[in-house]
């Protein structure tokens, strides 16, 4: 059985960048460069589960929009670094030019840079909350999850570990931090906005977190069995690159095997939340099916 997405809340995500994104000004090139990358397509996963996870607790998607479309700032500029060739060096995003491919390198990161703190000034000039410590505990979550402590160390160690045998453990922490982080941060973001109690948060915070994990086993099965057409983005670049992934270390068919097991975690995680958790167990789903 195929997994509904939730394509009506993607729409009011794109509707809510187009309303946020900042006005062109000079110089208008930057903001050529950060819009190619940020209208360039994408399943708005990031935000869909700030704007669901407010949901179980009774916000609607336009009381949460302002966070939800800055961590697809956070997400947007974390994928054009990405790409840059020092890193990922990749030509192709989405099924189209990467952003240094059309924009030079130092435009690319400085429009990374730029929709990085746009983010944040995003956050602090357009969310609202009945208690504004939430917004101070949402910058917190965000800020913690892209950084040194998510996935700036998560990428770090991506880096360093490139071409060389490592264990399992190092292997999770990479995928926990460059990949879950911000997942995490999104369920937790809409749950706080939304007035969760901290026990609500715990098995919120354990859903996320097996659902970062499940989506990053299938992104590394993908990169071996998918289609650059498909994809939008090269396959078997993580292999030529020599990269960490799960199918390297433990196998295809057990890291197929591990993306099912951990999706069938995730959702059981939800059992005892209030409200309808029936979008975010098909995310759990969808992101199991994409293409295996």
């Amino acid at each position: 059985m195929t997994a509904k997405y939730p394509d009506d809340t993607r729409l009011l995500i794109e509707a809510g960048l187009k309303k946020y994104f900042p006005k062109k000004r000079n110089p208008e090139v930057i903001y050529e460069a950060m819009s190619h990358s940020l209208f360039s397509g994408g399943k708005r996963f990031r935000a869909i589960l700030v704007i669901e996870a407010a949901k179980l607790f009774g916000a609607t998607a336009e009381e949460v929009m302002p966070t939800a479309c800055a961590v697809e700032y956070i997400h947007t500029y974390s994928l054009i670094h990405d790409d840059l060739p020092a890193i990922d060096d990749d030509e192709l995003r989405r099924g189209k030019p990467t952003c240094h491919i059309l924009f030079g390198e130092a435009m690319a990161i400085l429009a990374g840079d730029a929709l990085f703190s746009e983010a944040f000034s995003l956050i602090a000039s357009a969310q609202r909350a009945g208690d504004c410590g939430r917004i101070v505990d949402v910058v917190r979550e965000l800020s913690s999850a892209a950084g040194v402590s998510g996935m700036v160390g998560g990428q770090v160690v991506d880096i360093i570990s490139e071409g060389r045998g490592i264990d399992a453990a190092t292997l999770e922490f990479i995928h926990e931090n460059k990949t879950g982080a911000l997942i995490k941060a999104s369920v937790r973001a809409g749950s706080i906005l939304a007035g969760a109690s901290p026990s609500e948060l715990t098995r919120l915070n354990s859903y996320a977190g097996y659902l970062g994990l499940a989506f990053q086993i299938t992104d590394d099965v993908l990169d071996v069995v998918g289609d650059t057409e498909v994809l939008g983005k090269m396959a078997g670049s993580d292999v030529k690159l020599g990269k960490a992934t799960y199918p390297s270390v433990y196998g295809l068919e057990e890291a197929k095997a591990m993306a099912e097991s951990v999706v069938g975690r995730a959702k059981e995680a939800l059992n005892g939340v209030a409200g309808d958790t029936a979008v975010l167990r098909n995310l759990a789903d969808f992101v199991y099916e994409r293409q295996f």
